[in-house]
């Protein structure tokens, strides 16, 4: 069972979190050998629904654990043991989510728990490559490095990854404009022109009764369409989950987005390797850790075949070049890593290069999208605007 506890501190510092126990009386027994003065001890269960944490509303930004990291680095490089290091992060944290969830770790710690394994209880927050990197530091006795290496590798991901999204918002915002601006003109405004049209008992010309079949057809039947959209998208989603790999190659087949997307994960991917390398987690966890986070399940599936030959004594570079998928000068530069024993740097040089790529793709597209969407929405509006105006500058003209 999950309890909800309160206590204090034999310095008088209040301490609130959440503790795994069989029964109440378990709770207690463990927060008391933790030195800790128990105030309540509370069932999850009996605790009211509105003043639980609801996941989907509160959650860990990236950008937080990228400061979060750098602050335990600094922290560690200044030989502050963990336990008040994670204390004293708790208490200067904003977020309250935040703080609750470092009290935890740091009770956690207190009670025995090494940092990797306190910090795995916290899956949303801590991914299971972030956990690998600490536990591989702990044992090299380079926690401060890990954890400066993990802050560098998060504001690198996230930076790229924004970079996508926030060029994507543009288009989006308007093509949503567009579209609420068509579905007004469709069902508020074409309609009163139209009656207008049919009483004058004028020639009605083709494309202007295209224009109202459309119109009739939104505000008569409309609720069928959003239905299909609905059903559509539902259908999509469905089948992403039911057949990711298939969805992943159909993504690649994109003109210039598959492109864009190819060079992103392979930038992850060597981003991925070169942190964990330097950092002294074995090839072969590596290449396991990398296939879970690269969040394609294309480059997954070769990267566990990869750990498959590695496992059976392949060079990484060896067992990727089976791949089409995987660029020849990417092979290439593995394996002269590899040859020389400098992967690790190698691989942060090959990210850096897609990234470089990445980059300029974006720029490019922000640089081609804005103009092509402002005409061709323009184009689109105007046309339509021009089948109903038109028919009725001519009936004003007969008059």
């Amino acid at each position: 069972m999950i309890f909800t506890y309160k206590a204090v501190t034999k310095n008088g510092e209040e301490r609130t979190g959440m503790i795994e126990a069989l029964n109440q009386d378990v709770a207690i027994s463990s927060l008391q050998r933790r030195d800790l003065i128990v105030v309540s001890v509370v069932s999850e269960e009996s605790v009211p629904f509105f003043e639980k944490d609801i996941a989907v509303f509160s959650r860990v930004s990236m950008k937080d654990v990228v400061i979060l990291s750098r602050q335990i680095a600094t922290l560690f490089e200044a030989q502050v043991p963990a336990l008040k290091a994670f204390r004293l992060l708790a208490m200067e944290m904003e977020s309250p989510l935040l703080r609750k969830k470092l009290d935890e770790i740091a009770d956690d710690i207190q009670g025995g728990m090494s940092i990797s394994s306190a910090m795995k209880k916290h899956p949303t927050m801590f991914s299971d490559f972030y956990v690998n990197m600490v536990l591989a530091g702990g044992e090299s006795g380079k926690l401060s490095e890990t954890f400066a290496y993990l802050a560098d590798y998060l504001d690198r991901a996230y930076e790229l990854s924004s970079r996508i999204r926030n060029a994507m918002i543009y288009p989006a915002f308007v093509i949503g404009v567009f579209v609420i601006v068509m579905i007004g003109l469709f069902t508020f405004i074409i309609p009163k022109i139209t009656d207008i049209l049919v009483s004058s008992g004028g020639e009605i010309p083709f494309y202007t009764q295209i224009v109202i079949s459309i119109s009739s057809f939104l505000v008569h039947d409309g609720v069928f369409l959003l239905a299909g959209i609905g059903i559509l998208g539902v259908g999509i989603w469905r089948f992403k989950r039911t057949n990711a790999l298939i969805f992943s190659k159909m993504v690649f087949a994109v003109p210039v987005l598959g492109e864009l997307y190819r060079k992103l994960y392979l930038a992850r991917i060597s981003d991925n390797m070169h942190t964990m390398l330097i950092s002294g987690i074995p090839m072969v966890r590596a290449i396991e850790i990398t296939s879970d986070v690269v969040g394609n399940e294309s480059y997954k599936q070769m990267l566990v075949e990869a750990m498959e030959a590695v496992k059976a004594g392949d060079p990484l570079s060896k067992s990727l070049s089976r791949h089409k998928e995987i660029p020849t000068m990417m092979i290439q530069m593995m394996r002269v890593g590899e040859e020389t024993g400098e992967l690790g740097p190698i691989l942060e040089k090959i990210a850096a290069f897609y990234k470089r790529e990445v980059d300029t793709m974006v720029d490019i597209l922000i640089s081609l999208i804005e103009p092509a969407m402002i005409v061709l929405l323009g184009l689109g509006v105007g046309t339509v605007l021009a089948a109903v105006l038109l028919p009725i500058y001519n009936i004003a003209g007969n008059i």
